[in-house]
């Protein structure tokens, strides 16, 4: 979730919504479902592409690690791009952009280029996630509309990690390539409809300024540190168990795909209804907890016997990362953005996105190169521990705050 900038005047109609809003809101909320699953699509072909290229699992991290850098790299400049350029000329541009990405992905034999592709595609991605709530914002009035139409688009958002791990296994059975194949006609498709339905600009963009208030923020910079180890523990773990699957349980990629379900599906079916702890309990209770059930998850799968089945070895961690984001995800968010005054919202939120997505940066590589450089999983594990540990004691210095309070259900 990201912060909603004040509605223009545009957004002073009567709440009716018509087929074109509608039909806005589904364009907007299925490219953000194509930016989750190319995640989840990406996480289960890693094995398959690591031997189809002769790539070692450091290497071919990078396929999700490229990913998550060229989102990181352009959430900072994307207010500046959208100054420039318009939000929806950027917006459509990027959509284009992503469907010629996918389709030389797919198309290429160079790993390389592979992994430049998916660089571009997250680039794309920072563009267009924040750039369509910003869409939201000044297309749907304030209020029961408006946080009606940021609900769905969040649902969408968070259902499409796990639409892509089902897709994933029947798209597997051709091989790696339909996977990065897969979003190109879907993008064009979305970009069909954006060229009637994505609003022209009604008002000048401007670029946002990262000030020492900022930067000051406890609440902001505590909820950047927690999203970012909770993003990059769970990334590090389920590319672990992704390769386990194959090497140890000796399991097809449609099997990897279900295995993997229990850690993104309940957060899929919790979004609608996140709200309700943080307007009684607040945002730092329940973000201290998700983060002890992924630290949890994370002392689980280390100190699990080397010969465990997946039903005692492997669902409960898959288990206890997925309660991680049930309860922490839309807390952090909201603490993200709820805690800065509406002047500076324009410059934390991408602070903050660009934080979980360096999340995943900084431990994925290090995870894979421990998995590479040693006979046992441990000393990855122990890295990926410690640093869910570090997300822990962040999360409970929290406890101590303002956060602590029950606020008002989120806007």
């Amino acid at each position: 979730m990201t912060a909603l900038s004040a509605p223009s005047a545009e957004s002073t109609g009567t709440g009716r919504w018509d087929r074109r809003r509608w039909g806005l809101l589904f364009v907007l909320s299925g490219n953000m479902v194509l930016d989750a699953l190319e995640v989840s699509l990406v996480l289960v072909a890693l094995p398959t592409i690591g031997s189809d290229l002769d790539l070692s699992l450091l290497h071919v991290q990078w396929m999700m690690s490229g990913f998550a850098i060229g989102f990181a790299a352009l959430l900072v400049l994307g207010t500046r791009i959208n100054a420039r350029w318009g939000r929806r000329r950027s917006y459509l541009a990027a959509m284009l952009l992503f469907a010629v990405a996918s389709l030389v992905g797919g198309l290429t034999g160079s790993a390389a280029l592979l992994i430049a592709t998916r660089v571009v595609k997250g680039a794309c991605a920072a563009l267009t996630a924040p750039t369509g709530l910003a869409i939201i914002s000044t297309t749907f009035e304030e209020g029961p509309a408006q946080r009606r139409a940021v609900t769905v688009y969040s649902l969408f958002g968070a259902a499409g990690f796990t639409v892509g791990l089902l897709l994933s296994g029947a798209l597997l059975q051709a091989g790696w390539r339909p996977t990065f194949l897969f979003p190109a006609p879907v993008a064009l498709a979305l970009l069909m409809f954006g060229l009637r339905l994505v609003p022209r600009d009604t008002g000048r963009v401007v670029p946002a300024r990262l000030g020492a208030r900022v930067l000051r923020n406890g609440p902001l910079l505590r909820a950047a540190a927690g999203a970012a180890v909770l993003n990059g523990t769970y990334h590090s773990l389920l590319v672990m168990i992704t390769f386990d699957c194959r090497d140890r349980f000796g399991w097809a990629p449609w099997q990897t795909a279900l295995a993997l379900l229990p850690a993104c599906l309940p957060l899929a079916l919790t979004v609608p209804f996140a709200g309700r702890p943080v307007a009684r309990f607040g945002t730092a209770r329940p973000i201290a907890l998700g983060a002890a059930a992924a630290f949890a998850g994370c002392a689980f799968h280390l100190w699990r016997p080397a010969d465990a089945s997946y039903a005692s070895g492997t669902l409960p961690t898959l288990l206890l990362l997925g309660a991680g984001f049930v309860f922490a995800f839309a807390p952090l968010n909201i603490q993200a953005t709820s805690t800065v005054p509406a002047a500076d919202r324009s410059a934390a939120v991408p602070l903050y996105q660009a934080a979980v997505q360096l999340g995943a940066v900084a431990l994925l590589p290090s995870t894979a190169l421990l998995l590479s450089s040693s006979d046992t999983a441990r000393p990855a594990l122990l890295l990926v521990l410690a640093a869910a540990g570090a997300g822990l004691l962040v999360a409970l210095s929290g406890l101590r705050g303002a956060g602590a309070a029950p606020r008002k259900s989120p806007q």
